[in-house]
């Protein structure tokens, strides 16, 4: 009988080993979708689960360590699901001691998602996350605007740093479309592991990409907005603040092509 699973190091938690970390806002993570058995990216979570740990606690498990940990939750659990791997350090947090503690990996499986259907319309908050390049926990902040934003009518919210640019969304990232080039927003954000399958496959199907500032200004020259993470390459926006996107679906098709393309892979 298969079934989801909280795995610490390899093997069922406590009550005792998670109590502790109900109070914890010091660790990082990555999400992902399985899919018979199988995953997109992978090299791309190990990479960011390595360079986060490096950032947080100045070391990090060994990726043969990880991908046995992922192994082991997966076979316990069905073909399809959704996986969150968090790494902490049994130090926890408010605390200068801990350096030397080898860090630890809570894995968590539940149902699979594929995300919202769309189209979503997107507030505008002045916002700029600490460490943005970690996919930190606690982040009251993200939660907190996706409610106001609801609050106000919207879907979710997008970011907009201090100069004035696009940046990501609470749990998203946000890819624009000029009519023929992907246009990803620059400035300081976390570069999602979703979208860095979709760049990667880009490149190989010959799509022209490029960086740039992009700001709520900009948005009517635009042919298309999205947002994308973990559950989903790609969700028509059809509204950012009070300007109005088109949905453009041959672009949406498009980052769903490109995501296909990369290879299921075994931990």
């Amino acid at each position: 009988m298969t079934a989801f699973v909280v795995h610490r190091n390899g093997r069922a938690a406590t009550a005792e080993e998670l109590a502790p970390l109900a109070f914890s806002g010091y660790a990082h993570f990555t999400a992902l979708q399985v899919r018979g058995g199988r995953v997109r990216g992978l090299d791309l979570h190990l990479e960011r689960l390595r360079s986060a740990s490096q950032v947080l606690f100045g070391r990090a498990v060994p990726d043969s360590r990880v991908r046995s940990w992922l192994r082991a939750a997966l076979e316990a659990g069905p073909a399809d699901l959704s996986l969150t791997a968090t790494v902490y350090s049994p130090a926890g947090e408010f605390t200068a001691s801990g350096a030397d503690a080898e860090p630890e990996v809570l894995i968590r499986t539940g149902p699979p998602s594929s995300g919202p259907d769309g189209p979503l319309s997107l507030a505008t908050v002045e916002y700029e996350r600490v460490l943005p390049a970690v996919k930190h926990v606690g982040e009251v902040a993200k939660t907190y605007f996706l409610r106001q934003a609801v609050e106000r009518g919207f879907d979710d919210a997008a970011f907009v740093d201090r100069r004035c640019r696009l940046t990501e969304g609470t749990i998203w990232n946000l890819a624009f479309w000029d009519g023929t080039t992907v246009v990803w927003p620059e400035g300081a954000m976390l570069a999602g592991t979703t979208m860095g399958i979709v760049r990667r496959q880009l490149d190989r199907l010959g799509v022209p990409q490029r960086t740039k500032e992009v700001t709520p200004a900009d948005l009517p020259a635009l042919a298309g907005a999205v947002v994308m993470n973990s559950w989903t390459p790609g969700v028509a926006v059809r509204r950012i603040g009070t300007v109005p996107v088109p949905e453009a679906p041959s672009f949406v098709e498009l980052l769903h092509r490109a995501y296909q393309a990369e290879a299921l892979t075994s931990p």
